[in-house]
């Protein structure tokens, strides 16, 4: 059985070498050191022919360890040597390279003209104006606040997405919150809660509250009001997001195994030391609209009135709805809304829902500021977005279609030097970054990157600003969906206004039969999530 060859032969030669050295013959050095290679091939052929589990290495003992040794490989080998720069995924070398650049504060102009096929959807461009004009590099900021919230924050038009502690390490938390600090930007906590490392950097956080309540989490996983207000009220924290779905996963709950529940993740998120921890799909607090109206008002009331909003990937398009109409009908405001998008982020996640769960950013974009505009709240309800943002066009692009801020995660994982290694879930990042492994972490220098991450907000920014001003913008608020060009086919090119079927303001209120979401207002409901049969 020739398949049987290769190890047969490495069986000879170890039993050769044993042989050899038991009575004591003199062999030359190239015996020696195939002998030493040979014997441990050997103990691990005969270990393949004996084990139950794996097929390939009972059939094949030896060789068939090459195909796991490619597997682990493989992300290396297509990043640096087989794709080109536009052909990687989730992020390509072309955009990677852009925020290492940036962030190590080196040019990232390119030569030669655009990789881009230009001439395919769904290119997009930006239309400038022949009366472009040089801006300040001074980072915009947008005020966060409904009518009679008591503490508005000016919040950058660049932040960093949410990332709990414990999904990434201490060192890396660190890291990103002394450079928001530095740089004037916010820190979003991810749901994990606010940690020791969080307040270290000494960075602006919005706190992000999931349905786990991590950090605000009564004995039985329920919303305790008195842990929030306490939490709440520190001056570190300017906003409080209620997380309702993420891109990742929307609709999915999660499970830390108790094995991972440490000392210093238990005191961040408020939960017994060693015990498995259960999020739940769904919040406990509120089950419909109206209900979450209240939630926001109690919220802002517990902190001392700082702007409580929401974040989601859209679903169900009712239901984003249902929320204005539980505005219009409560008087209630939620202060912002953040739209994540359904590429996935940093959160690992099965497979189905990385790939077909969820509205994808600009869909879910377009589907919030529409929703915002044709029932007239946009102007007392901020919209962020989140999703695979990384340049200064992304940015610009977002902002134009009705995002009053940009947030990235994974961008600001890059300036701490991640390499896309796809280890995450592993707690084997090979950079320290999304790993406990505190051998690992102590790669990551927290002064450095903390630099790093500075100096990529600052860099996009002063990107975002030269865009802005070739479009003849001062502010990037300024920028419309007329600014925005997208190829729909090869040969037919639309502003985005009309290749997104934009609506005009408060045309919900009048005339929702005129629009694509009318049959969708009809159906959503202040009083429940549930559609109404029409």
């Amino acid at each position: 059985m020739t398949r049987l060859l290769p190890f047969g032969l490495i069986l000879l030669s170890a039993i050769g070498f044993a042989l050899a050295l038991m009575t004591g013959q003199h062999m030359p050095t190239w015996v020696v050191i195939g002998g030493g290679i040979a014997s441990p091939l050997a103990l691990l052929g005969i270990y393949d022919v004996i084990q139950r589990p794996h097929a390939l290495w009972r059939n094949f003992p030896v060789l068939a360890h090459i195909r796991w040794i490619a597997e682990e490989l493989r992300p290396f080998f297509r990043s640096y040597i087989v794709e080109n720069d536009t052909e990687g995924r989730p992020f390509n070398h072309e955009q990677r390279a852009l925020v290492y650049r940036r962030a190590k504060n080196v040019s990232s102009v390119e030569p030669f003209g655009s990789q881009l096929d230009i001439d395919k959807p769904p290119y997009e461009w930006l239309a400038h104006s022949i009366a472009a004009r040089h801006n300040s590099d001074e980072c915009p900021r947008v005020s966060v606040g409904a009518p009679g919230t008591a503490q508005p924050y000016a919040a950058s038009v660049f932040n960093i997405s949410a990332m709990s502690f414990g999904s990434l390490g201490a060192h890396a938390i660190e890291a990103l919150s002394t450079g928001a600090k530095k740089g004037g930007f916010y820190h979003d906590t991810g749901e994990g809660g606010v940690s020791k490392y969080h307040r270290a950097g000494g960075g602006d956080l919005v706190w992000e509250i999931g349905s786990g309540y991590f950090g605000c989490r009564a004995r039985d996983g329920s919303f305790d009001a008195a842990r929030f207000e306490d939490v709440a009220k520190d001056p570190q924290i300017k906003m409080i997001e209620i997380k309702l779905s993420q891109g990742a996963k929307p609709g999915h709950g999660g499970v830390l195994p108790g094995a991972k529940v440490t000392a210093e993740i238990a005191e961040t998120r408020g939960i017994p030391i060693g015990e498995t921890c259960f999020s739940p799909p769904g919040h406990s607090a509120f089950s419909t609209p109206l209900e979450m109206m209240d939630f926001v008002a109690r919220l802002r009331d517990l902190s001392g009135g700082k702007p409580v909003g929401i974040k989601f990937c859209v679903g169900n398009r009712w239901e984003i709805l249902a929320l204005c109409k539980a505005m219009l009908e409560t008087g209630i405001r939620t202060d912002f809304m953040v739209v994540d998008g359904g590429e996935g982020g940093t959160g690992a996640a099965p497979a189905e829902f990385l790939d077909h769960v969820g509205a994808p950013l600009r869909q879910g974009l377009v589907l919030t500021r529409n929703a915002l505009i044709g029932t007239g709240l946009k102007d007392d309800v901020r919209i962020g977005c989140s999703g695979k943002q990384t340049s200064a066009f992304a940015l610009a692009a977002s902002m134009a279609l009705g995002a009053d801020w940009v947030n990235t995660a994974r961008g600001f994982m890059f300036s701490l030097g991640c390499i896309q290694s796809l280890n995450c879930h592993n707690n084997t990042c090979p950079t320290g970054i999304a790993t406990t492994d505190k051998s690992r972490q102590r790669g990551l220098v927290v002064s450095d990157k903390a630099e790093r991450v500075f100096n990529y907000h600052r860099n996009t920014i002063r990107a975002l600003m030269e865009v802005v001003g070739a479009a003849g913008c001062e502010h990037p608020s300024e920028l419309t969906p007329r600014h925005i060009m997208h190829r729909v086919t090869e040969d037919m090119v639309k502003p985005a206004h009309r290749a997104y079927d934009l609506l005009e303001p408060d045309v919900l209120l009048h005339a929702p039969e005129t629009t694509l979401l009318g049959r969708e207002w009809e159906m959503a409901q202040a009083a429940s999530f549930k559609p109404l049969v029409v």
